[in-house]
């Protein structure tokens, strides 16, 4: 079991534990959806679950084509994973489980069934068919795959030079031939709007009229584009840590450094009041930064005969840590001390184990615009973030994903922003007060596009709050179970 499984187990351990009896459903099999009727994979395959950790679900198979404008030409398949509700007679629909970009929707509810998901969830699984699908490219769905490695040594993502500038370009281009090599036209069909297609196949596939979608960070950008190409489809959405993509890429990158350097600020006054932080009455941000240092002299081991990191290692790697207070911060802090004493191990895997980098990377190149071509825009943008971001210098997600991309041979193409989403019901919009994801704010930009929406504020520095908030639990089931949303300005504080 992951650490982050054992530490959240931990969290929830007041919740208890519940036997799982799970009457199975009989397959259900519509008419394809709109869009559809030429093409003849659009069935899904059940059968029972031989995972010992899903005993009493389905697992299913669908195939959809690689793209969309060209049906015939390839297909793909998508893993689902369903758990029938619990209260078979008061059933209210399906509820769709959307991980973040690159993360397997299906692992997360394995994690989830491994926290006893099921006592505390209340009407989400009583009333409700859950069901976790894997996005195209991503985990037990047809997965991307490339052997080039995202980073490798003697490459940069912040270059000081012209010369790294390009080493940094012409290691881009390597890595996205070796995946179009791999993966063929895949590569160019992992975008927003393709994977919102691929849901619209789901819903067909499950007999629903209308869907139930819960969303976590990249997933809130998923829910909106489906609804926006498919109004009506969705009864709620319920959308956690809402991301914003009115503005430009290069204020988004700002923007999330500034979040994520606050968070780190909140992280290192935790360390200064907390004795469970494992660097408590030390100067933490001292400390961080003097190895972040050190390391750029000198790269830290690492077990097992891996890559020595770097400080600009060690600070990509920081922003995950700060996601979740009670679980990834401990941790973060025992990562500090443990490559502080020469081993750097900790940092060279996502505390999120369900993440695929190259998973997360390669959408990425398909879903933003690309405003930084050359060596003096990036160092312009370096600039920014060394202001707004001094202890982890701006090295965040959207950031490696803009670096990521440069040399890109696919062209990119971005979901259109910011307009009203006509057709979507009225959205429950769950956003922490600080987070090192997305700022607060992007909640209020999340809503402003889907009318009627109302942002549930969660004091604190969390993510994926369902888990962590009896407040947002409630909130949360009394909306799914009958569309009442909380008032405008509700703040939970537990």
């Amino acid at each position: 079991m992951s650490r982050i499984a054992k530490y959240v187990r931990r969290t929830l351990a007041g919740f208890g534990a519940l036997a799982v009896t799970a009457t199975l459903a009989a397959p259900a099999i519509a008419a394809p959806a709109q869009g559809y009727e030429k093409s003849p994979i659009d069935r899904i395959s059940w059968s029972a679950c031989t995972d010992a950790e899903f005993q009493g679900m389905q697992c299913g198979t669908l195939r959809v084509p690689v793209d969309y404008a060209r049906p015939h030409a390839g297909s793909l398949t998508l893993a689902l994973v369903r758990r029938p509700a619990d209260d078979q007679a008061h059933r209210q629909g399906t509820l769709l489980l959307n991980d973040g970009a690159g993360g397997s929707s299906v692992e997360q509810l394995r994690l989830a069934m491994r926290i006893g998901f099921p006592a505390f969830a209340g009407a989400m699984s009583q009333k409700f068919d859950l069901v976790a699908v894997d996005p195209r490219g991503v985990g037990h769905s047809t997965p991307i795959t490339c052997a080039e490695p995202l980073k490798p040594a003697g490459v940069s993502h912040f270059p000081g030079t012209r010369a790294a500038f390009d080493k940094l370009v012409a290691h881009n281009r390597a890595f996205a031939a070796d995946c179009l090599r791999r993966n063929g036209p895949l590569v160019a069909h992992v975008d927003l709007t393709s994977t919102a297609r691929d849901f619209e196949a789901v819903r067909a596939g499950l007999g629903e009229k209308q869907l139930n979608w819960y969303g976590i960070h990249y997933s809130t950008l998923l829910g909106r584009t489906y609804a926006k190409l498919y109004p009506g489809r969705l009864r709620t959405m319920v959308l956690d840590t809402a991301l914003d993509d009115t503005t430009s890429p290069t204020k988004r990158i700002v923007r999330e450094a500034a979040t994520a350097e606050e968070a780190f600020d909140r992280f290192t006054a935790w360390c200064a009041a907390s004795t469970d932080c494992a660097l408590h009455g030390k100067d933490v941000a001292a400390e961080y930064d003097a190895l972040v240092a050190r390391a750029d002299r000198a790269p830290i081991p690492v077990t097992g005969g891996g890559r020595p990191l770097t400080g600009e290692d060690i600070r990509g790697a920081t922003q995950d840590y700060l996601t979740l207070a009670s679980v990834t911060w401990p941790l973060f802090a025992q990562a500090v001390a443990k490559a502080e004493a020469g081993d750097a191990t900790d940092f060279t895997y996502d505390p999120d184990d369900t993440l695929n980098p190259v998973q997360v990377q390669v959408p990425a190149c398909l879903d933003n615009a690309r405003p930084v071509t050359t060596y003096h825009q990036l160092a312009r943008l370096q600039r920014k973030l060394a202001r707004v971001s001094p202890h982890l210098g701006g090295a965040v997600r959207s950031y490696t994903a803009l670096v990521g991309c440069l040399g890109w041979p696919v062209p990119a193409e971005p979901v259109a922003a910011g307009a009203t989403v006509y057709g979507a019901p009225p959205a429950l919009i769950e956003q922490s007060t600080h987070q090192a994801l997305a700022p607060h704010s992007a909640g209020y930009a999340m809503a402003a596009q889907l009318p009627g929406s109302v942002v549930l504020s969660r004091e604190g520095d969390d993510y994926s709050m369902f888990l962590l908030s009896q407040c947002v639990r409630d909130a949360t089931n009394k909306y799914l179970t009958t569309r009442v949303l909380p008032a405008p300005g509700t703040t939970c504080t537990d």
